[in-house]
């Protein structure tokens, strides 16, 4: 059953508060969409705050930019969200801010793509850092299109950071994950170290991704040492006994052979001696 404008509206003020309420926001920073028709987006007018927003505030607009109905003016950075729902069909909501510790990253310059963290590996693989464009122009979309196909949260150089999902609850917790990782991250840094998980446990966490229902075929991976690891165990094995799943490694599987094979040796000379 799909959603009414009302309701829509009302998830929008709820990110804007959330958003608000975790301080990803000062003064009237940020804006959140989402995509209600083929040609209409829902989204955040310029000058307000997040946090004090009412559904009647909210603006609509055409993929073109045009103001369809509301009575102030959209976010100045809609065609970034606009650019969004062109490019990708399946995007339903956009959701933009500067979450501290991420938006550190952005201004230091560092992207958010090393393999460091199983929750991060698995849902959104890495996060890139896009060049930095002027805000209110063409820039900035210009320069987040070419990650679009393969990423879903996005670092902006000095700036911000991109969130996009099927709907704003789902790119609202992206952004959540994001600011967390960026978190950890930079406190392993100021401890001296940043550990990087090896590529076989990383490629492990990659084809388990399957098992959570999600595909692998735009799947942007994780970074070690210069090289992306965009693939799981292309070679483990999964068989269905008794209704329960059983996944296997090739390397297990080549050691739990050895080791029969062997057993079966050892008997079969045992047997010989007598």
């Amino acid at each position: 059953m799909e959603k009414t404008e009302s309701l829509h509206r009302n998830d929008i003020i709820d990110i804007c508060k959330r958003v608000h309420a975790n301080g990803w926001v000062a003064a009237n920073d940020g804006n959140v969409s989402i995509r209600i028709g083929p040609n209409t987006v829902l989204c955040t007018p310029t000058g307000m705050s997040k946090g004090y927003l009412t559904t009647d505030q909210l603006i609509k607009v055409d993929m073109d930019g045009n103001k369809i109905d509301g009575d102030l003016e959209p976010s100045s950075e809609v065609k970034m969200h606009l650019d969004v729902y062109k490019s990708k069909e399946n995007i339903g909501a956009v959701v933009h801010a500067h979450p501290p510790f991420a938006t550190g990253f952005a201004v230091a310059g560092i992207a958010l793509d090393e393999c460091i963290m199983p929750e991060i590996i698995i849902s959104l693989g890495s996060i890139p850092l896009t060049r930095f464009g002027t805000p209110s122009t063409s820039e900035i979309p210009d320069n987040v299109k070419p990650y679009l196909k393969e990423h879903d949260v996005f670092l902006l150089e000095n700036h911000g950071a991109l969130s996009i999902g099927k709907d704003v609850y789902q790119a609202y917790y992206r952004m959540e994950s994001l600011e967390l990782f960026a978190k950890i991250n930079l406190v392993a840094r100021m401890l001296g170290n940043v550990n990087i998980i090896d590529e076989d446990n990383v490629r492990k966490m990659i084809g388990l991704r399957e098992n959570f229902g999600l595909e692998n075929t735009n799947y942007p991976g994780c970074r070690i040492d210069g090289k992306f690891i965009k693939s799981g165990d292309a070679e483990s094995i999964s068989e269905q006994i008794s209704g329960d799943s059983i996944v296997i490694t090739r390397d297990k599987l080549i050691k739990l052979v050895t080791i029969i094979v062997s057993n079966i040796l050892a008997d079969n000379d045992l047997r010989a001696s007598h």
